[in-house]
């Protein structure tokens, strides 16, 4: 992974559900496991909640969320 690809996997939003709007480096982690086993999605959000799933497992958030760009 570069760190462009960094930078957007931790800006990406999950865009529906109970989750809306939320980062997905911040959902919880027996969601994110739950979508991965049960309802992974086609395309890049699957692709990102994949790694995601990863790196919550691993313990890996800390290095993700400083990448978050919020509103100021």
């Amino acid at each position: 992974m570069n760190k462009q690809h960094l930078i957007e996997l931790a800006n990406y939003k999950m865009p529906y559900g109970k989750f809306k709007g939320r980062y997905l480096i911040e959902l919880p982690e027996p969601y994110v496991v739950w979508l991965k086993n049960n309802a992974l999605p086609k395309g890049k959000l699957g692709d990102y909640i994949l790694e995601i799933h990863e790196i919550k497992v691993n313990g890996l958030e800390k290095l993700i969320t400083p990448l978050i760009k919020r509103p100021q």
